[in-house]
């Protein structure tokens, strides 16, 4: 069990080589899963995209003692619908925004997660934004439309657009539900008992999906990599950074994760990159920062 730090701590400790490397590979995985998502799709249904990568990412999850901790009956209710809300519902909207939108456009898209977070946040609490976050905000949405405009303009399904915001607003509402969750009873645990329901959940679908599919050795790898890295791996590495060298800076890797989602798309699926999409993702990151700052008001 990693022991806790002060924050001043945090900010003055170093990264070790060790966090680097996690910090860089977490980017890597959370932004290849977009392009692993797309090869999945290549050959089989959407809901089963999803079930396959939350079932081995809790495959996965399990090789670790401290996911497999029990929860206690009375956490259930709150775990099932975190995976609901985090899993679920969003993985199933992503695979099925990306039959008609690129990945790298769906990374971009997914950038927002961060606004939606605070956003969510204020409105269960019943509190407005700070300043600065309201800033943030505003110029966060403003991006979303720059990123949006070039899909809709050459062609491509604008309801692939609304998917993915629609999933970014669900891991909103679910970051505010995990908070603290996984501070009661450990992130990890939490993580892996969502998994286990969003995966029962998702069964009946995938059982569809599975009819509608065809078995292709690089779509079937795909779906290994989405699982055991994207939702397996890279969560237990940020858990990791968080503990090692604070929230505030682990937290640099989700600012990667949509630059390294346009560079896979464009170099493995020859996708089109448009100067106001990556105009609209730096607007979109320099918003989540904003309303990632304290309030000062």
């Amino acid at each position: 069990m990693a022991v806790s730090r002060p924050v001043a701590g945090y900010a003055r400790a170093s990264f070790a080589t060790r966090d680097w490397l996690m910090l860089g590979g977490t980017a890597l995985m959370w932004g290849g899963s977009f392009l692993f998502m797309d090869i999945g799709l290549d050959h089989f249904a959407p809901p089963l995209i999803a079930f396959g990568r939350i079932a081995l990412g809790a495959l996965t999850l399990s090789a670790i003692p401290a996911a497999r901790r029990p929860l206690p009956r009375t956490a259930w209710p709150r775990v099932a619908l975190l995976g609901i809300t985090w899993m679920a519902i969003p993985f199933l909207l992503l695979a099925v925004a990306q039959q008609w939108i690129d990945s790298g456009l769906a990374g971009m898209i997914n950038a927002t997660t961060p606004l939606f977070t605070v956003l969510m946040g204020a409105l269960l609490i019943k509190s407005l934004p700070s300043r600065l976050q309201g800033a943030g905000l505003v110029l966060g949405f403003l991006g979303v439309v720059a990123i949006s405009i070039p899909s809709v303009e050459g062609g491509s399904n604008l309801a692939g657009v609304a998917l993915v915001l629609c999933a970014a607003t669900l891991y909103g509402v679910a970051f505010n539900i995990a908070a603290p969750l996984q501070a009661e009873y450990g992130p990890l645990a939490v993580t892996r008992g969502a998994m286990i329901v969003a995966a029962v959940a998702l069964v009946p679908a995938a059982a569809v999906g599975a009819i509608d599919s065809s078995f292709a050795w690089s779509s079937l790898l795909a779906m290994i990599a989405l699982g055991t890295l994207g939702t397996g791996v890279a969560f237990v590495w940020f858990t990791s950074m968080i503990s090692r060298v604070g929230p505030a800076r682990a937290s640099v890797s989700i600012y990667i994760v949509p630059v390294v989602a346009v560079a896979l798309g464009a170099i493995f699926r020859d996708e089109r990159v448009h100067l106001a999409a990556l105009a609209g993702t730096a607007m979109v990151l320099a918003g989540a920062y904003l309303t990632s700052r304290p309030r000062l008001d």
